[in-house]
C-alpha cells in the first residue's frame, strides 16, 4: 500500500482521510485515488502539515 506514513500520520492524530481532503481542497474520493500512488515529497509535506493543523484544532476545541 502506497503512502502508508500518511495514513498512520492521520490515524495517529485522529484525523479522518475525509477532513484532510476537505482542507486540502479536493473530494475524498479524489484524494483516496491520490493516495494509490507513492507522492513526491513536496506534497506529502503539505499533507503533514494539514493533518497537524486538524490536530491541533481538534485538540484546541476538546479543550
Amino acid at each position: 500500500m502506497a503512502n502508508l506514513d500518511i495514513r498512520k500520520a492521520a490515524a495517529d492524530a485522529g484525523v479522518k482521510l475525509w477532513e484532510v481532503a476537505e482542507l486540502y481542497g479536493i473530494t475524498d474520493s479524489n484524494f483516496s485515488r491520490k493516495l494509490r500512488r507513492e507522492l513526491p515529497e513536496p506534497e506529502k509535506q503539505k499533507i503533514f502539515e494539514i493533518i497537524e493543523q486538524i490536530h491541533s484544532e481538534k485538540a484546541t476545541v476538546s479543550s
